[in-house]
């Protein structure tokens, strides 16, 4: 039981946030996370879909490595508390279990575009009767940039290679089935199907293991962008089979600024030797890596398309936080956010205003722990004016007010202050 299966209707008083504070079984881990302050006190943050709270920890974990650094030298590769050279090995169960994977299958290296563009070279393999990509229009602009990049790479047309999936006329959202059909449609000219776990512009969750099947059906490749999932969905990537997937681990991951990032590559093509791709050292065969010979043997599993021994910095930073998710579990995560945007819906609803629209889908199994307002007019100034009072989302252009209360460190009371505060500004 998560504790929150049979929790009660909804209500509109502050009461009723501080009641359902009280009765969460997650409530202790709001406090192992530390909060910008706005005149004394912690500021409402539900900004984690761009950059997560730090962990408390983290300071600790950096400064191990600090310390190491300092008595050691180069002999902490080998010396140290935690060895610096098998280091990334310490994340790899915590990351297999967040993504749903084995340890085989994920490692955390690079950042994202860079592993997005690694994937595209072993996976995106086009040629000249199947070279198309699927892609989601409003997809984040470094993937657009990068698909593109890949395609004219081989010699072909963005113009003519691409297809861009695109809601319905008057709706911001795709339909699962809307998907489907241009799978099935475009399936024997595309190469590679490759999409968001979930929009960033519109808090979309999409149908992961459904389109796997579907692209797989056909012969495609099936890639994702997990930037906005990890974290934040309960995902289960071994089970649903794509060919890849890739994630940053600074938004909901809580990494830390620019933290280094994750990939997963199916268990199938652990020793497809045969495979294009790009070769760094990290990813030649460790117990011959230190020989320094000329011909590259890479690891069996995603540790084989590792370039370059990690940041120890970066990784310490995000092993404070995965402890914690470790601790918390996803599936309790997951069933808490769920309640907890539910509750953020609710009060918006009573709040009903030509003003402002939510665009997010209101099915829990279509979103995540965003949501995302369309505030059509003076949006940005609303935003501005709600950061200075110490309450923080993000715009994002032309119309598009972003807010996600995190379940590891929000909380309904701060559901309940950022609504009343956004009503009265909007009024």
């Amino acid at each position: 039981m998560t504790g929150f299966e049979f929790q009660p209707e909804f209500q509109p008083g502050e009461d009723f946030a501080i009641a359902m504070d009280e009765l969460d079984p997650l409530k202790e881990f709001r406090e192992r996370f530390l909060f910008p302050k706005i005149e004394g006190g912690d500021c409402v943050y539900l900004c984690g879909h761009s950059l997560g709270l730090q962990p408390k920890t983290a300071a600790a974990y950096v400064e191990q490595e600090l310390k190491d650094w300092a008595q050691l030298g180069v002999e902490g590769h080998f010396r140290a508390k935690n060895p610096w050279m098998p280091y990334h090995r310490l994340l790899a169960e915590q990351t297999a279990e967040l993504v749903g994977a084995k340890p085989l299958e994920v490692v955390v290296m690079n950042s994202l575009t860079v592993n997005l563009h690694l994937m595209m070279v072993s996976f995106y393999l086009p040629t000249a009767g199947r070279h198309k990509v699927v892609v989601e229009r409003g997809a984040f602009p470094s993937d657009q940039y990068a698909v593109e990049s890949q395609i004219r790479f081989h010699g072909f047309d963005p113009a003519t290679s691409l297809i861009e999936l695109t809601p319905l006329p008057g709706e911001s959202c795709l339909r699962d089935e809307d998907i489907e059909s241009v799978i099935e449609r475009a399936g024997n000219d595309t190469a590679l199907i490759l999409l968001g776990g979930l929009n960033y512009a519109t808090g979309q969750a999409f149908d992961m293991a459904r389109i796997t099947r579907s692209g797989h059906a056909r012969g495609c490749v099936v890639g994702f962008d997990l930037a906005h999932a990890a974290g934040n969905l309960h995902l289960k990537l071994h089970e649903w089979g794509p060919d890849f997937a890739v994630w940053c681990s600074y938004k909901y991951l809580n990494g830390g600024p620019g933290c280094v990032a994750g990939c997963f590559v199916h268990e199938r093509h652990a020793r497809s030797w045969d495979l294009p791709r790009l070769a760094g050292w990290w990813g030649h065969d460790e117990k011959s890596r230190f020989e320094m010979g000329p011909k590259f043997q890479p690891m069996s599993g995603a540790d084989g398309w590792q370039l370059s021994n990690p940041s120890i910095l970066s990784l310490a930073a995000l092993r404070a936080s995965m402890d914690i998710f470790h601790e918390a579990s996803m599936e309790r995560l997951r069933a808490k956010s769920v309640s907890l945007t539910s509750y953020l819906e609710f009060l918006l609803s009573r709040k009903a205003s030509p003003k402002f629209s939510i665009i997010t889908p209101r099915e829990k199994e279509r979103r995540g722990a965003q949501l995302s307002i369309r505030v059509p007019r003076n949006g940005r100034a609303l935003c501005e004016h709600l950061t200075q009072e110490g309450i923080l989302g993000d715009w994002r252009e032309p119309d598009t007010f972003r807010v996600a209360p995190v379940p590891l460190y929000n909380s309904y009371r701060d559901v309940f202050r950022f609504v009343r505060r956004f009503a009265a500004v909007l009024d």
